[in-house]
């Protein structure tokens, strides 16, 4: 007798979803196709390790999910919400209250102070006590005694921290880091990541993790490899 085939899972369940993205950049003779055909299912509260070779689309993709690139074609769905149909002012404020981010670069405003770099997203979603909330993420993650600080008076690992407190502050519904550790010595990175992981565990927010550090996308529930703008593995 036939087994049953097991049952997809719930729509609720699913926190990214694409199905048939491709993507290409750049102009003319210089145009490349970097993602090709990407089918991928993310479940709400995983946490993926996105990891291959330099070229592959890995960044990319990241972007693709956190709305900041619009595939050419095919679907992206993110918290149940299909990106293709929002234009612009509805996709930054999509991001704005569902989708954290955290680059290499930390990309902190200079003239802002910790504080008002966490807080300013905040306010800009219409959150009424922001600067209540910015100073409670950066006691979070050991910032405390430097809300006041200006990125210029911060090492680079207290700006990464920064970057993750203004990435999860507004509570979203997912996570996405891309190579947080880049610019961090392997002591200062172990702490950012582990600031990424209890953010995800704490909160049961799902992380997109691009690394090029195996033995760091190890710790994610689920490794996801690209190849050449293809998904090769997505056990």
């Amino acid at each position: 007798m036939k087994a049953p085939s097991q049952p997809e899972p719930a729509i609720s369940q699913i926190a990214i979803e694409l199905a048939g993205v491709n993507l290409s950049l750049g102009q003319g003779a210089a145009r490349v196709h970097i993602l090709k055909g990407i089918d991928l299912n993310i479940g709400k509260g995983e946490a993926i390790g996105l990891i291959g070779p330099s070229g592959s689309g890995k960044s990319t993709l990241l972007m693709v999910m956190a709305g900041l690139e619009r595939a050419d074609a095919g679907s992206v769905s993110v918290a149940g919400e299909e990106l293709g149909r929002l234009d612009e002012d509805a996709l930054a404020r999509f991001r704005g209250r569902n989708v954290g981010i955290v680059f290499q670069s930390f990309h902190l405003i200079p003239t802002m102070t910790a504080l008002e770099n966490v807080a300013v997203p905040l306010e800009l979603a219409g959150v009424t006590d922001a600067n209540e909330r910015a100073q409670a993420e950066l006691e979070s993650v050991g910032l405390g005694q430097r809300i006041h600080h200006y990125p210029a008076q911060l090492s680079g690992g207290e700006q990464q921290r920064v970057a993750v407190a203004r990435a999860l502050a507004p509570h979203p519904a997912i996570l996405v880091a891309d190579e947080p550790t880049g610019n961090l010595d392997e002591d200062t990175g172990r702490q950012i990541v582990d600031l990424l992981f209890a953010g995800h565990e704490k909160r049961g927010t799902t992380l997109v993790l691009v690394t090029h550090d195996a033995s760091l996308a190890q710790r994610c529930g689920r490794v996801v490899r690209l190849r050449s703008g293809h998904v090769v593995d997505a056990a």
